[in-house]
């Protein structure tokens, strides 16, 4: 690894995930994979596993405020990301940070329902997501259930897809929108669109119950390629295909939704009982 290669910081703003398949945890995983520096500010402290939500905990609204000071004022990172923000509050609070830094990519990633069915976002704060934070977004990251609730319409083709990222960008401001569709078809099919550009992004379907956190994984991953300057294309691309192998290569972990292996893509199929793993830190 080239130890002098420069240091790109990057910020998780989400919930945390105790048993560490979700949340801030898998941000973090995913950004010390993609060789980039992770720091998180913490909104809501979650009980969850990969069977469910028990309990939820929000953060004070001021306390969050303190934290993104606390990083902001000595540690100004080279991407946001955006995962569960539960209240309106919560994402003034972020809006303020991304006004004043609007030259940082900022990927939003609209936690709204757990793997497991359970909400996430109160009602008020997803009108406020999609009035205020999208139009910041360098690129937006829904599930197709995210963004029927974001667009109030029906997703069920590819071509719906197009036409809800196209709306997303169009109409709301992103710059750019994935529309994940790993519930739909026979493939798993990703609509990107980037204001003129639509790409789709096909892979395999894995018969797995281990998915909890792809799409922490997903956006984290994203974060990391835009903050080592990749365009939002390669940064997408590149984003799939490491959360390809987190779900290709599971850890077979949990009683319910195993967790995504954060290792898959570096070590694919090498066993996860190795003492030692060598790599060159530079793909």
């Amino acid at each position: 690894m080239n130890t002098n290669a420069k240091v790109c910081p990057v910020l998780t703003i989400a919930g945390t995930d105790p048993s560490g398949g979700a949340g801030i945890q898998a941000d973090l995983k995913t950004f010390q994979e993609r060789y980039v520096y992770g720091m998180s500010v913490v909104t809501s402290v979650v009980a969850q596993n990969t069977t469910g939500v028990t309990a939820v905990h929000h953060l004070p609204v001021t306390f969050i405020d303190q934290q993104l000071e606390a990083v902001f004022s000595d540690i100004v990172p080279y991407a946001i990301k955006t995962g569960m923000i539960a209240s309106k509050e919560m994402m003034a609070s972020v809006l303020r940070y991304l006004k004043r830094f609007p030259e940082l990519p900022f990927v939003l990633d609209p936690v709204m329902v757990a793997t497991s069915g359970d909400v996430l976002m109160e009602e008020h704060a997803r009108d406020f997501l999609v009035n205020q934070l999208l139009a910041r977004a360098t690129v937006v990251t829904p599930n197709i259930k995210e963004a029927e609730l974001m667009l109030d319409q029906t997703i069920e083709t590819t071509t719906a897809m197009e036409k809800a990222a196209e709306r997303l960008v169009d109409v709301y401001g992103a710059k750019a929108a994935v529309i994940k569709g790993g519930h739909l078809g026979e493939t798993c099919i990703d609509v990107l669109y980037d204001g003129k550009m639509m790409t789709h992004l096909e892979s395999e379907r894995i018969d797995t119950e281990a998915t909890h956190g792809t799409g922490c994984t997903f956006a984290a991953a994203i974060t990391a390629e835009l903050a080592k300057g990749k365009t939002i294309l390669e940064a997408v691309q590149l984003a799939k295909l490491f959360v390809t192998d987190a779900i290709r290569y599971q850890l077979l972990l949990g009683k319910g939704h195993g967790p995504t292996n954060h290792w898959g893509y570096r070590l694919k199929s090498v066993p996860l009982d190795v003492q030692e793993v060598s790599f060159d830190g530079n793909d």
